[in-house]
Parts: structure tokens; sequence; C-alpha cells
């Protein structure tokens, strides 16, 4: 069931959606928060926590391999959290490239530019965004990137074990809820009968 006033699972994304959104967002700063929820998957909580010491060299050029740090990453209900390491995906590396990070040492600052933006105003972008789009019906929130990274990777036939090490989960049972089945791919199952 697609999100509705808070309720149920974000909606999947598709390709020709994304390019939709991303379109509609006007500046670049957003636009690299857009895209790194969308070739990373991590969730937008951490993402407005970045600093610019987290995706960019010494040099001001996109790092090879970017580490969330467990401290910005949702904890588990035990409490513990692990760094994740994901590779940058070309087209996440040119848009880290175009963009130029202020003074602060924030990668999404705050307007005084002494604290990160609140995940709150990384929503209201997004959500301008799809209403300009005309997907403000479809049930898309920050969620709606990773959830469609995990749905594209499994779809791709990659194993559950790579796509826990990108997400952060331990276990199947963590990840699982994060799956679409969508119809066709129902239809091929029945169709090996």
């Amino acid at each position: 069931m697609p999100k509705k006033e808070g309720r149920g699972k974000a909606a999947l994304i598709s390709d020709s959606e994304y390019l939709k959104i991303r379109k509609q967002i006007i500046t670049d700063k957003y636009k690299l928060l857009f895209d790194l929820g969308w070739y990373t998957g991590e969730r937008w909580g951490a993402l407005v926590q970045l600093k610019v010491e987290d995706i960019y060299d010494q040099h001001g050029r996109a790092k090879d391999i970017l580490i969330f740090p467990g401290i910005i990453r949702k904890h588990r209900p035990d409490g513990t959290v692990d760094n994740v390491e994901i590779p940058v995906h070309e087209n996440l590396r040119d848009s880290i490239n175009n963009f130029q990070p202020g003074k602060s040492i924030w990668l999404f600052p705050s307007r005084c530019g002494t604290k990160p933006i609140c995940w709150k105003n990384a929503y209201n972008i997004l959500k301008r965004a799809c209403e300009k789009a005309g997907l403000e019906t479809k049930g898309i929130s920050t969620h709606s990137t990773r959830r469609s990274a995990i749905n594209k990777m499994r779809r791709s036939g990659i194993k559950n074990e790579t796509i826990r090490k990108i997400t952060g989960h331990r276990d199947n049972k963590g990840l699982e809820p994060y799956f679409e089945v969508e119809i066709d791919e129902v239809k091929a199952a029945i169709a090996c009968l």
C-alpha cells in the first residue's frame, strides 16, 4: 500500500519518475541530496547530516567510496549501528563534482550554516518537486529512494547479502519489508509452472 498521510510504505520511484522529480528540483544542492538517496539507498536522515569531508577528498573531488558514519545512521533496536561504505556510482560522481559546497562543514547546511538542514526541510523540497512533476498522489517520501534502490538491486539479481552490506541491515528480517514484488514477477513465476 503506497504511503498516504504518514501510513503505508513509501512508493517506489521508476527511473523516468526519478528524472521528472530531479528536473523539478531547482538547486544543485538539493539535486545532489536527491542523487545521494537514489544512488546509495541511504536514509535521508543520514544524508542531511553529511559533512563536506564525507563526500569530497582533500582536492575537492568526489571520493571513490562514501563512508556513512554510524553516528549519523539509524540505530538498531539494540542500540548498535555500523558504518556503511558505498562505492560512488558514475552518475553520482558527476553530481558531486558539479556541486560546489560552501564554507560550512556541512554538505547541506541550514541558513545559518552552523548546523545541517533538518529532515523536514529536505522532505518539503522533495514534496514540492513531486507536486511539480505531477506525482503528488503517488505516495513518494524521502524513504522512496531507499526502497527504490533496494528493489532495483533485488530485481537485478543482486544477492541479499550484498544488498544488506549496502543498506546496513544485519539480516533478511530487516531487509525483506523493503521488497516489493511486482505483478510481472508473479506472472513470470507462474509461467515457470
